[in-house]
């Protein structure tokens, strides 16, 4: 009687178990999930600030956070359905690979994070001499491949009424105007669809685009530090949950034994 009372114990527990893992499983999954969406937003946006200042001649930037972002993501999307037969079969075997790759996804997880936190000021002044090194090439005839860009930094000076990076005096040093007193479109209430305006400098946004930018680009690195974080720990929930539902069922298998 006692054994049997013990085994609807530990019966018990399993269940708890397999519920709170279920839970935190589509957790992790739906982080998983969220990081193959951001790699996939930087692969084939092209109407991506980041993307297309990135992902052009040797600097290929946003091809490896992709291709590491995507990767997770495939690992996770997959360790999430192991752990999720393993425990609806309540096959050790099945756990324990769980496990495995939860402690390796963990590690790597961890490496990715520290990376982050170490390369991001190198990626923020890549980000504004980019910027720069766009601004200065704006309008040039003979890099038509960059017009997507030049777009989209039309969009943002006219959408947030802002000029330059610093500000509108950034754009003096632009050499593919007709002359030196113009200045994009963009950089004034103008909805003439063409580079260069000739208006007078009173008349144009004084204030510079680069409170705006970094803006984008802070709350977009705090995005992925966020699901980072998040994944870390609900990784640590996950592999002390399948470590003891792993125990559980080897000591309900015993009972009927003794």
């Amino acid at each position: 009687f006692k054994t049997e009372n013990r085994r609807m114990k530990t019966r018990d527990k399993i269940l708890i178990q397999k519920y709170y893992l279920n839970v935190f499983n589509g957790i992790f999954l739906a982080l998983g999930l969220m990081l193959l969406t951001f790699g996939l937003w930087l692969l084939f946006d092209r109407n991506n600030l980041f993307s297309e200042l990135f992902s052009s001649g040797k600097n290929q930037l946003v091809a490896y956070i992709s291709c590491i972002l995507l990767g997770i993501g495939s690992v996770i999307t997959f360790t999430s359905a192991v752990g999720f037969l393993g425990n609806v079969m309540e096959n050790k075997c099945l756990l324990v690979t769980y496990m495995s790759f939860q402690i390796l996804v963990f590690v790597t997880q961890m490496a990715v994070s520290v990376l982050i936190f170490m390369k991001k000021e190198e990626v923020h002044n890549q980000w504004n001499n980019r910027i720069d090194e766009v601004i200065s090439e704006y309008g040039n005839e003979s890099l038509a491949e960059q017009e997507p860009v030049w777009n989209i930094l039309n969009a943002v000076q006219h959408n947030m009424e802002c000029c330059g990076r610093y500000n509108v005096t950034q754009w003096e040093k632009n050499k593919n105007k007709e002359n030196s007193t113009q200045i994009p479109c963009s950089c004034t209430k103008s909805s003439l669809k063409k580079w260069f305006c000739d208006v007078p400098r009173d008349s144009t946004y004084s204030m510079g685009c680069e409170e705006y930018l970094n803006t984008w680009f802070e709350n977009n690195v705090l995005i992925l530090t966020a699901i980072a974080i998040s994944l870390l720990i609900t990784q640590i929930f996950l592999i002390t949950l399948t470590g003891q539902l792993c125990r559980d069922i080897s000591k309900n298998n015993i009972w009927p034994n003794e």
